[in-house]
């Protein structure tokens, strides 16, 4: 091989992940749509997820829906090119992977190409045929069952799924399917924490839980949530370490305050002429205007 990672970023891989969870290590996921949100989060974290959240969260939709291909792609370009040492995932939009097997892994060979080190789909049963395709072509995959987003408007909305035990065995049971159709890792969103403990202690591949309880193999939130960077209503799963948004925008305001009373720039963060150049500006005179 010609490229060679260097010994102080070592990447992080499936199997060192699989080889965490079997240690006991649990494993954490933060969503990254920037180079700045990934050299923020990169460090920290063991697997970037370029989620289709960033419809909602960076772009100003109401939900995942409207997420295309194209910005799916402009979002993870940004956030492969810092290079991450955490593992990249990046998520598969609502008609990615619906119409046809070939536009599926063009889409997400597309991804791979781009930087990605797997892809992330929703849905359960009816997704068995795409996830055998993806994994026959050496795409690897993280499923995603439960609340799933794309799913917002059959679901009636954001709600906890899996409460009734029939809706609860069909979750067990599409875990089940997902590993066998060769997922190596399932995202468990919005269902109740037994019904989450009970899929993680018996598959063979990590689940991430995303208000699924704490039983799960590891646990992923959206890196704005964490942060305190969104406003408005927040799910009960949300757990934020820092006002952000208010902590930033004082800051702003601070700044602001600065420039309207001249206090900024100082000195020190302006540029000052040479002294010969200095003398010529101060020598000249502006041409007298002349009027035909």
């Amino acid at each position: 091989m010609s490229h060679v990672p260097s010994p102080d970023k070592p990447t992080i891989t499936i199997p060192l992940l699989q080889q965490w969870v079997c240690d006991g290590r649990r494993l954490v996921m933060t969503t990254a749509y920037d180079a700045v949100t990934a050299r923020l989060a990169d460090p920290v974290v063991d697997m970037l997820l370029v989620g289709d959240s960033v419809g909602n969260v960076c772009l100003g939709f109401d939900n995942t829906l409207p997420v295309s291909m194209a910005m799916m792609n402009h979002h993870l370009e940004a956030v492969a090119r810092i290079k991450p040492r955490a593992l990249l995932v990046a998520d598969m939009p609502y008609l990615s992977y619906h119409l046809s097997v070939d536009d599926t892994l063009c889409n997400a060979g597309g991804f791979l190409q781009r930087g990605a080190a797997a892809v992330k789909l929703e849905g359960g049963a009816k997704r068995v045929e795409t996830i055998r395709a993806l994994v026959e072509c050496e795409i690897p995959v993280m499923g995603h069952l439960g609340l799933t987003p794309q799913s917002v408007h059959a679901m009636g909305g954001f709600k906890v799924q899996g409460r009734g035990a029939e809706d609860a065995v069909e979750i067990l049971e599409d875990a089940h399917r997902l590993q066998e159709a060769g997922c190596f890792a399932l995202v468990l969103e919005g269902i109740p924490s037994e019904l989450a403990a009970r899929i993680t202690q018996t598959l063979n591949i990590p689940t991430i839980g995303i208000g699924a309880g704490p039983l799960c193999s590891g646990q992923v939130l959206v890196l704005h949530d964490v942060l305190g960077l969104t406003q408005g209503h927040r799910p009960k799963f949300v757990r934020t370490y820092v006002d952000g948004f208010d902590l930033l925008q004082q800051a702003l305001a601070h700044w602001t305050e600065d420039v309207r009373r001249g206090a900024f720039p100082a000195p020190a963060e302006a540029y000052a002429l040479p002294a010969d150049a200095r003398d010529a500006v101060s020598a000249w005179v502006p041409r007298s205007s002349t009027t035909t």
